[in-house]
């Protein structure tokens, strides 16, 4: 049988108005739709330029969309992320979306274990039990116990990549979204990244991924979307 979505995108369009450059309007996308169940995979693809990324984003309410729906499924109902109020929005990246940026932003003097644990903490799990989960993660990603301590601050995007894939890995959530989440990585370290994705989807999580290596792309896709075939022309 065939498993019930939990995430759908329906009629979903979005054009970029540039207000500095006299209104001038870039299309991006229209009519895109396309849904995601637990135990799937769907990587977006396309050539650079062609929209993944504002599509991604829009799934995950960073973007706001001209028109059409996001659904997702959330405490036993559907909310549309289109119109949720923020705070509502902000409800769902706790407990029912996860986000892997290419980037780490976080608080610049905290050390990456609490980082890491942090997810966890917000959900009431005890300290320990936390900072033993964060202290797994952070071994198998390969970052040394040395720089548990430290801020990451200084550290090298590879390594600021891996603390991300840590802290949005470290719980499981029902939808993730993963932007490009073995850049900057070496060769070990996406073998490790695909085997997290794999687990989480295998444990029933819906995922939404942009992936521009074909072999991680391969390794981790049931499905690709293709974004070009919903892209405007200016």
């Amino acid at each position: 049988m065939t498993p019930t979505p939990i995430l759908k995108v329906e009629a979903l369009a979005k054009t970029f108005t540039l207000h500095t450059q006299g209104g001038v309007q870039l299309p991006v996308f229209a009519d895109a739709h396309f849904t995601v169940a637990p135990g799937e995979c769907v990587v977006l693809a396309g050539p650079s330029g062609s929209g993944k990324s504002t599509l991604l984003r829009s799934l995950y309410a960073n973007y706001l969309p001209d028109a059409g729906r996001v659904l997702v499924w959330h405490r036993g109902e559907w909310v549309d992320l289109v119109t949720a109020e923020p705070r509502q929005v902000l409800e769902i990246r706790r407990e029912t979306m996860g986000y892997v940026s290419q980037f780490l932003r976080v608080i610049p003097r905290v050390p990456i274990l609490e980082l890491v644990a942090e997810p966890l903490l917000v959900q009431g799990i005890d300290a320990e039990i936390a900072k033993a989960r964060a202290k797994t993660l952070l071994a198998r990603l390969a970052l040394p116990e040395r720089l548990w301590s430290v801020p990451p601050a200084t550290f090298s995007g590879g390594e600021q990549q891996r603390v991300n894939i840590a802290r949005s890995f470290i719980r499981s959530f029902p939808i993730l979204l993963l932007d490009e989440p073995t850049a900057s990585l070496d060769q070990a370290n996406r073998e490790t990244v695909v085997a997290l994705i794999t687990e989480a989807r295998e444990a029933g999580a819906a995922i939404v991924a942009i992936c521009h290596d074909a072999p991680v792309r391969d390794a981790i896709a049931t499905r690709l979307f293709d974004v070009t075939e919903f892209a405007t022309a200016a």
